[in-house]
């Protein structure tokens, strides 16, 4: 019997990463954590509906966006960028 998904959502360096695995140990492989993210409070089940439907439309995959942004996932994405950086500095 296979068992339940679940979604889970962390960020790490320059992207947030959201997985859909059967548990927390499973989803912590998956992104080659070291550590337990979740006892950290760096990792969390997933409530959100887009993560959710993103993530059980390729179970096992890791899904990426860019840090803090609430564009589409995929398995690439780009950095995130700066709008900062255009301005002229002096």
């Amino acid at each position: 019997m296979a068992r339940k998904l679940k979604t889970y959502q962390t960020s790490l360096g320059f992207f947030d990463l959201a997985v859909a695995a059967p548990s927390m140990k499973a989803a912590l492989e998956a992104w080659g954590a070291g550590s337990n993210l979740f006892h950290q409070g760096a990792a969390k089940e997933s409530d959100d509906a887009h993560v959710i439907e993103a993530t059980m439309a390729k179970p096992g995959v890791v899904l990426r966006r860019p840090v803090g942004s609430d564009g589409k996932l995929g398995e690439h994405a780009d950095l995130p960028t700066n709008p900062g950086d255009s301005e002229d500095r002096r």
